[in-house]
Formats: structure tokens, sequence, C-alpha cells
């Protein structure tokens, strides 16, 4: 996974989590400058599949008419991985950086793999900020937000 880390080892870390198709280079370097600048300690990367990290083309492509039509059906999509699998590489991460805890930040479909790392990596999650983010289960938003933010 390429990732850059900006900023002091023991300062509070923030993790930066792009969106599709979007490398690291998607969080402008005047931001990231500006978090460093004010004691954080920046970590972006990029997603499997993304900019420089690994291409996992044995996975295979995903099909997306198989895709629309189980999403049509209210099932499971066949997918080559998950917004889970990316959270996970997310948390994988922190530990390979010796970073216990984050403020996790996301952007578009980074924002909702950043939904993910707080909801199944709570002890990894200081706080969660998405942007310009949406999340497609419309009828478990309400219940799953509450149970996020009650816990």
């Amino acid at each position: 996974m390429a990732y850059e880390s900006q900023g002091a080892h023991q300062a509070p870390a923030i993790l930066l989590i792009a969106g599709a198709n979007m490398q690291l280079t998607a969080w402008p370097a005047t931001f990231c400058r500006q978090l460093v600048r004010r004691g954080y300690r920046v970590v972006r990367f990029d997603n499997r599949d993304i900019g420089l990290s690994t291409k996992l083309d044995q996975a295979g492509l995903a099909d997306w008419a198989a895709i629309g039509k189980a999403l049509a059906e209210r099932k499971t999509p066949p997918l080559p991985y998950t917004l889970d699998d990316m959270a996970a590489d997310a948390v994988g991460l922190l530990d390979v950086l010796g970073i216990k805890k984050a403020h996790i930040v996301g952007a578009s479909m980074g924002g909702m793999i950043a939904q993910r790392v707080a909801y199944n990596h709570p002890k990894h999650t200081l706080s969660l900020t998405n942007l310009i983010v949406d999340n497609a289960r419309k009828e478990n938003n309400r219940r799953r937000s509450t149970a996020i933010f009650t816990r």
C-alpha cells in the first residue's frame, strides 16, 4: 500500500481516506502541511487498486451487470472486495505505523470507508469526519447511525 506520513510520530494522527479512483495526492499538500503545522501527524494513502498501491488483478473485475441485478433484488452483490476490506486495509496501515488511534477523515467513497473504520474498529477511531459522502442503505441509515454514536 502506497502511503505518505507527515508530522511528528507522537502527534495525534489524522488518517485521510480518498474516494474512488482518487490517489493520495487528491488531498492537497497545502492542506496536509496546515494540519502538520497545527500539531497533527497526517497519513494519506492510495487505496487498493489505485495509484501506487498494489493492483489486485487476481481478484478480477467487477461484473456490473451482476452487481446491478443483485442490488435490484436487495441481495449482496458479487464483489472482488468490499468497503469493509478497504477499512481493514486502513486500520492495517495504522497498525504498521504504530498508530493506536486516529482521527478518521474520508471524502466521497473514502467517507464510506471511514464509516466502516469507525463502525468495525472503534478502538482505532478518535473521531470521524465525512466529506461529500452518502450511505446507500437509506432504510438502515438512522438505526445504524444511532448505534454508532451511542456506543
